[in-house]
């Protein structure tokens, strides 16, 4: 039986830089690899990622734009006029565009996965030219590729939503989180030393909160001993996040831009919580990586996060700083006996998410799609 050859659009993917997308793409095209049926890939890359890719999946047909990715209108060219001529040369059975938008047309049936529609829950995150680019290309890829691809129940309905694409387009396939997690690991960075700490993983988007969660904790840090960990890089959100970080109390926040995936582990696995204020999530891949990794959680109930957390996590109001203060204080102050009952409990919902399930639904998503165009 000849193998389902399956072009990959990464023309979206900037190493480093693209957040839970970059998650998604690596750890789908690696469980695909590992299937006994595995596709032929097909990779159409950018400049900036080809050499990663080609390294990672040597047994994939890479197939350079030479677009510089970082140049979003250069990019959003290329997608809608350079990769159809591509992919007419490369003849894949069918397209997947993993990052919201595809081409208009293709010689070859399309799947396009939607991760969430935050720039219209939060206009604030992107800019305004950003945001009516979106509004142009991502009703347009859904609308005309054959099948979309949801990460959440809440996502799907988001899409649905702002889309117009009926519910019976649309699957659902749950991310996951990498097992690594839950292996044993070394220490946490030496900065942390000295007294427990909270984590919180998000770079400063608005609808992050991390601003909040900065306040927050200074509302309490005299009543605790611990310190916030902050990881992540400056986005729109940052003065918001800057001027709280003015008024906290001195050496009590450390933060870091980015870490090695090592020490980002250990940093999960000792943390005494990990917090995420956030208010808006097509999944919350965080949330289910510090379950898998030990650590009690403490965020809020909005968007896709309940269907990641369950009753196995802590909730707090993320739109008070008072009522997000207050929970905070608590969790900090709960019994080691009981916080280590719940990050038990997490941790068993979390081995429930793989990579393998989530790949599996878009296989047969995939294969549908390719049947159907013979």
């Amino acid at each position: 039986m000849t193998a389902l050859r399956l072009g990959v659009n990464a023309l979206f993917y900037l190493p480093g830089e693209v957040g839970g997308s970059e998650t998604y793409l690596r750890e789908t095209l690696r469980a695909l690899a590992r299937r006994p049926d595995r596709p032929d890939l097909v990779l159409f890359t950018n400049a900036e990622n080809d050499r990663v890719l080609r390294a990672e999946f040597p047994a994939a047909d890479a197939v350079p734009s030479g677009i510089a990715a970082t140049n979003r209108f250069a990019r959003i060219l290329a997608e809608q006029f350079q990769l159809p001529q591509l992919a007419r040369r490369a003849r894949p059975d069918v397209l997947w565009s993993p990052g919201y938008t595809a081409p208009a047309r293709a010689a070859c049936p399309q799947v396009v996965s939607v991760l969430d529609m935050q720039y219209k829950r939060f206009p604030q995150d992107v800019s305004w030219l950003a945001a009516r680019a979106m509004d142009v290309l991502y009703p347009l890829a859904a609308r005309r590729a054959a099948a979309v691809v949801a990460i959440s129940e809440f996502a799907k309905a988001e899409a649905v939503r702002f889309l117009g694409v009926p519910p019976e387009k649309v699957t659902t396939t749950l991310l996951a989180a990498d097992p690594a997690f839950g292996a044993a690991d070394g220490p946490p960075p030496a900065e942390t030393a000295g007294a427990p700490y909270l984590l919180c993983v998000a770079h400063t988007y608005p609808h992050k909160n991390v601003g909040l969660l900065v306040r927050a904790f200074s509302r309490i840090a005299g009543e605790i001993p611990h310190r916030l960990v902050l990881v992540g890089k400056p986005r729109f959100g940052e003065p918001e996040v800057a001027a709280a970080l003015r008024a906290a109390p001195a050496g009590r926040v450390v933060r870091f831009p980015g870490l090695p995936w090592p020490e980002l582990i250990a940093l999960y696995r000792h943390a005494d919580w990990f917090v995420f204020p956030s208010l808006y999530e097509g999944f919350g891949l965080p949330v289910l990586e510090a379950m898998r990794a030990g650590a009690p959680v403490l965020t809020t109930r909005e968007a896709s996060i309940p269907e990641i957390g369950g009753e196995c996590v802590r909730y707090a109001d993320g739109r008070d700083e008072a009522a997000f203060a207050a929970a905070l204080r608590a969790a900090a102050v709960l019994p080691a006996a009981d916080r280590a009952r719940q990050s038990e409990a997490a941790r068993r919902r979390a081995e429930g998410f793989t990579w393998d399930a989530s790949a599996e639904k878009l296989w047969y998503v995939l294969q549908r799609v390719a049947r159907e165009r013979k």
